[in-house]
C-alpha cells in the first residue's frame, strides 16, 4: 500500500484497518526475517482464521506445533489492538521473562515500522526494554511468572506464551483471573508438555465445552509449505517425546513422565472397573476376592496428615502380579490402621508392608499393638528385609519400609522395569492417572506440582518387595524343601531303642528323627508353596 494517500483515502484506510485486523496485518505489518531483514508479513489461511477467533472469542487457547508463527501472529494482533483502541492494558507472561520480553519487542518493532501516517493514530510515548506506552493510553509489558504478576492491574488482554511449560501456573491463573473480571481477554498458546498441567486441563476442558475458552489445534500439517518429507527430515534425529511435543500436538506422549507413553497406552487398555467399591467411604476397590490357593502382598503408604495427600494401599497376587484390591482415601490414622489390618487379614494374613515415613510409624505401632503377625521389618538405615520373628532379636530393626534418597530411585526403577516388561497388571484408573502425572522434576521422579504420587510410590514398593524379599523367601523355601526331603528317607518300624539290636539309635537321635518327621508334617504347606 502506498505511503502517499489523500486525506479522504487515508480516513478510509484507517477505518478499514480498524475493522479488520487481517487486512491491517497483511498490508502494513512487517516482521524481522533472520536472513532477509524486514519483510512484509503475509499471513497463511490458518493464521487468518486464528486472528478472527481472537476477535470473536473473549478467551482463546491454542495447542500448536513449533514454527507455526503463532507468537508472531499474537504480537501482530496486539499491535492492532493497541493502535486502534485507547487505554488498553496488555500483559505478556511466558516460561521465562526473556521470552515474554521478546514478544513485547516484536509488537514494538511492528508499530515502529508502520507507514508514517499511522502516527496520527498513536505513537510510542514511553519506551522501555520490556514495556512501552502509546500516547493513546494503551500499554504493554512483559512479566515474570511470580505470584504478584499483574495482580494490581485491570487487564484488557493477557497473553500467555508457552503456557504448558510454566510450572505451577494453576496458582498464578487463580491470582490473574480477577484482573480480567471487567471484560479482559486471554490468549493462551503452547506446545504440549505432558498432562495434568494448567494448559492441558484447560485445553481438554475447553475441547469438551466445559469452560469459556475457545480451543484451536494447529498441527504441523496445516502449514502449506510442509509435507511428509519435510516432517521426516525434520524429526529424524528427535526423540519420540520431542516429536510429540514440538510437532504432533500430543499431550500424552509429550511429557517427561517416568513411564514412557507407549507403556502408558498399553496400560490404559487394561484398566477395568472394580467388582466392588466398598468401605465406609467407598474408596476400597476390589477386583478379585480372596483365594486360599494364592499368596498376597499388601503395601500401604500413609498420608502426611496435612490434607494434601492420601493414605493408600495396594493388594497384589504375588504369583501373577495382578492387582486385586486398592484403597485411596483420607481417613484418620486409627481408621486407616483398622482398614489395612482387616484387608490384610482378609487376604490370608498377607505380608503387610507400610511405609514408615512421617505418620506411617504411628500406623505401624497400631498394627503391632493389634497383634498383626506378618509385618515387614527392615534394618534401620538400609533396605535389608527382616522377618518379623527375627526382628525382635535385632537392635536396629524397624517395622515398615523406609523411603529415602537411597531407596527411592531403586524402587522407582523397579516399578518402571515391571511396567516396561509387562510384569505387572494395573486395573485401577486412579493409579493410572497418578502415573500420567509422575514425572522427572530436576532429575527426581515425583508428582507434578499440585498432584499426588501416593499410589505410585506404594506400587513402587510393591514391585521392589516382590522382586527382592519374596524372591529371596522363595529361594529359602526351596532350600527348606531340599533339607526336609533329605532328612526323611526311611520310615521303619524296627525298635531302635534296645541297645545291641541292629539299627540301634540313642533316644536323643530317635527324638530328633521324630522331630524332623513332625516338622515335615506340620510345615508341609511351606513345601507345597
Amino acid at each position: 500500500m502506498s505511503n502517499y494517500l489523500s486525506k479522504k483515502d487515508l480516513v478510509k484506510e484507517i477505518v478499514k484497518c480498524g475493522k479488520d485486523p487481517v487486512y491491517f496485518i497483511d498490508n502494513y505489518c512487517k516482521i524481522s526475517h533472520p536472513t532477509k531483514g524486514q519483510i512484509a508479513f503475509k499471513t497463511w489461511d490458518f493464521q487468518k482464521d486464528l486472528l478472527y477467533k481472537f476477535n470473536d472469542y473473549r478467551n482463546n487457547i491454542i495447542l500448536k506445533s513449533r514454527q507455526m508463527g503463532i507468537s508472531t501472529i499474537s504480537a501482530a494482533y496486539v499491535s492492532w489492538m493497541m493502535l486502534f483502541h485507547r487505554d488498553k492494558n496488555i500483559l505478556v507472561i511466558a516460561t521465562k521473562f526473556g521470552t515474554a520480553a521478546n514478544l513485547v519487542k516484536k509488537v514494538k518493532s511492528m508499530i515502529k515500522n508502520l507507514p508514517p501516517w499511522f502516527d496520527q493514530l498513536a505513537t510510542i510515548a514511553i519506551d522501555n526494554r520490556s514495556s512501552f506506552v502509546l500516547n493513546n493510553g494503551s500499554e504493554i509489558k512483559a512479566s515474570s511468572t511470580s505470584a504478584d504478576a499483574g495482580r494490581s492491574e485491570a487487564l484488557s488482554l493477557l497473553v500467555i506464551d508457552e503456557a504448558a511449560h510454566i510450572e505451577g501456573f494453576d496458582d498464578l491463573w487463580t491470582a490473574l483471573q480477577p484482573t480480567m473480571a471487567a471484560g479482559g481477554r486471554c490468549i493462551a498458546l503452547s506446545s504440549p508438555n505432558g498432562v495434568g498441567n494448567w494448559f492441558h486441563k484447560t485445553y481438554t476442558s475447553a475441547d469438551n465445552g466445559e469452560n469459556d475458552f475457545h480451543p484451536t489445534e494447529l498441527h504441523w500439517t496445516l502449514h502449506p509449505e510442509r509435507d511428509q518429507t519435510w516432517f521426516e527430515e525434520t524429526t529424524r534425529n528427535l526423540s519420540r517425546r520431542r516429536v510429540a511435543q514440538e510437532y504432533e500436538c500430543n499431550f500424552n506422549a509429550s511429557g517427561e513422565t517416568v513411564i514412557n507413553s507407549e507403556d502408558m497406552d498399553k496400560m490404559s487398555k487394561l484398566l477395568c472397573e472394580p467388582k466392588y467399591k466398598t468401605g465406609f467411604d467407598r474408596n476400597y476397590w476390589i477386583w478379585e476376592e480372596y483365594d486360599a490357593s494364592k499368596n498376597y502382598l499388601v503395601v500401604g503408604d500413609v498420608s502426611r496428615g496435612d490434607g494434601t495427600d492420601y493414605s493408600v494401599f495396594h493388594i497384589y497376587d504375588t504369583h501373577n502380579m495382578n492387582q486385586v484390591a486398592e484403597y485411596r482415601g483420607k481417613p484418620n490414622t486409627d481408621d486407616f490402621s483398622r482398614i489395612i489390618f482387616d484387608a490384610a487379614k482378609e487376604y490370608g494374613n498377607a505380608m503387610l508392608v507400610v511405609e514408615n515415613n512421617n505418620i506411617g510409624y504411628s500406623v505401624l505401632e497400631k498394627l503391632i499393638a493389634a497383634g498383626y503377625s506378618n509385618l515387614y521389618y527392615s534394618v534401620k538405615g538400609t533396605h535389608e528385609y527382616l522377618e518379623q520373628y527375627r526382628a525382635e532379636g535385632v537392635s536396629n530393626s524397624i517395622p515398615g519400609f523406609t523411603t529415602s534418597q537411597k531407596t527411592r530411585p531403586l524402587i522407582v526403577a523397579k516399578l518402571e522395569e515391571f511396567i516396561r516388561n509387562g510384569l505387572i497388571t494395573i486395573n485401577s484408573e486412579r493409579t493410572y492417572q497418578e502415573l500420567k502425572t509422575f514425572v522427572w522434576r530436576n532429575g527426581r521422579p515425583e508428582a507434578q506440582r499440585s498432584y499426588n504420587d501416593d499410589l505410585v510410590m506404594s506400587l513402587a514398593i510393591t514391585c521392589w518387595v516382590v522382586e527382592t524379599v519374596l524372591q529371596e523367601n522363595k529361594r529359602e523355601l526351596q532350600y527348606k524343601r531340599a533339607a526336609l526331603n533329605s532328612m526323611i528317607k526311611v520310615n521303619t518300624k524296627i525298635n531302635t531303642t534296645i541297645p545291641g539290636m541292629q539299627g540301634y539309635k540313642s533316644n536323643e537321635t530317635h527324638d530328633k528323627m521324630n522331630e524332623a518327621k513332625k516338622m515335615y508334617n506340620d510345615f508341609g504347606w511351606i513345601i507345597k508353596g
